[in-house]
């Protein structure tokens, strides 16, 4: 955004002074100065006057010449002010009276706005774009209205011949600038955010699924794109690349990393950043409210601890490419590095996209001793947690009365 004020190098307002002390000088403000008399000081001499303390006499003249002489001078000065006048009032037009439209202007026309544009360089895109008379006026228009500093970049749909302040009007209404708001939610997997971007951004799927992640700024643990697209509402502003919007998707999980101290405090759980973030993405899979996410972490911990192997459901369906809450013998059985209940040990990668408590929860698991959980009702989220085998047994069979009557 631009700085709070407007457009650097703009000319001081009228009536305000361009500096303390001394004489105008041409070029400071790009506009040239005016033009002005300077009076002497108190106890100058005249030009008339000598330098000791009697009086000079000046030579006699004739009447005439004299006359003559003092309409010659008076005539000389008269026109050096008119042309000083003149001068300075074309100087200072530009700035006093600059070109503008009238009216709310005709026609529809898209302008692009770079980021960290001053109202300056707002101005001579419109004014290229023939939305606005000048550049000045439209400057003026964002000091009277003291928004300078609110200009946002990015594409925005314009009309031509507008007045300048019907155009910073226009500019500050979000439903002037062209995007595309594209949501993506906790916990979804990377191909699922793919076909989302394609059917929701217009971003080719072909394009998605090929992208050279050398591009997007991944961290160095990470071995592909799953587990880094970070779920959050992304803007796809016209002529977004593929490239461009998942990158921003890295960016954005990057600084989520930097905010819970990911890659520093992976240590204090036994785990890799990589690690961390699969287990983040298990929490975030097996679903259950914020709460309870803490509490599945523990659970995942407290079974690599007994070596015990996880047999999360969600990592299954994740080898299957599926989604659903029906896994059946013969679905544990399937043969993949992500089957947690034939393989000991995390996946070699994230199952998902997790948000950022899934992250804090993976680093800060609760206390307990559960070895088990099962969600006996998805659809209010109620998970249940336990230590004994038995009662795990017990709540499995409370989910499958659930999936058989819904």
């Amino acid at each position: 955004m631009p700085p709070q004020g407007g457009a650097p190098g703009v000319p001081p307002r009228p009536g305000r002074a361009a500096r303390a002390g001394g004489s105008p000088r041409l070029g400071d403000d790009g506009f040239g100065d005016e033009v002005g008399w300077e009076p002497l000081g108190a106890g100058a001499k005249s030009p008339w006057e000598a330098d000791g303390g009697e009086e000079t006499v000046p030579l006699p003249v004739q009447r005439g010449a004299s006359r003559r002489a003092k309409g010659l001078l008076m005539a000389g000065v008269a026109a050096s002010m008119m042309a000083a006048g003149a001068g300075g009032y074309l100087v200072a037009r530009p700035y006093l009276m600059p070109e503008d439209f009238e009216g709310q202007g005709s026609g529809a026309v898209t302008v692009r706005i770079l980021p960290g544009a001053s109202a300056g360089e707002v101005g001579a895109t419109l004014t290229s774009a023939g939305v606005v008379a000048s550049v000045r006026s439209f400057i003026n228009a964002t000091e009277q209205k003291a928004v300078a500093g609110h200009l946002r970049p990015g594409h925005f749909r314009m009309r031509k011949g507008m007045a300048a302040g019907a155009a910073v009007d226009m500019l500050l209404r979000p439903e002037t600038r062209v995007v595309t708001r594209v949501s993506v939610p906790e916990g979804m997997r990377a191909e699922e955010v793919f076909r989302r971007l394609a059917r929701l951004g217009g971003l080719p799927l072909e394009e998605l699924r090929s992208i050279d992640t050398e591009l997007l700024g991944l961290p160095e643990y990470a071995r592909g794109v799953e587990g880094f697209l970070f779920p959050a509402t992304y803007e796809i502003e016209p002529g977004s690349t593929v490239a461009d919007v998942l990158a921003a998707m890295v960016a954005r999980f990057t600084a989520a990393a930097r905010e819970v101290r990911l890659a520093e405090r992976a240590p204090e759980v036994s785990l890799t950043p990589l690690e961390v973030v699969t287990v983040a993405s298990i929490v975030e899979a097996e679903g259950g409210r914020d709460a309870d996410y803490p509490k599945i972490a523990r659970v995942i911990y407290n079974r690599m601890e007994q070596g015990m192997p996880l047999q999360m459901d969600s990592t299954v369906t994740y080898a299957q490419s599926r989604r659903t809450l029906r896994v059946s013998v013969k679905d544990t059985r399937v043969r993949s590095p992500y089957n947690t209940y034939l393989r000991a040990g995390l996946p070699p990668g994230p199952i998902a996209n997790p948000g950022e408590k899934a992250l804090m929860a993976a680093l800060n698991p609760a206390k307990g001793d559960w070895y088990w959980f099962v969600t006996t009702n998805p659809t209010h989220r109620i998970t249940k947690f336990t230590d004994k085998e038995s009662e795990f047994v017990r709540y499995r069979e409370e989910l499958n009365e659930y999936l058989g009557t819904n």
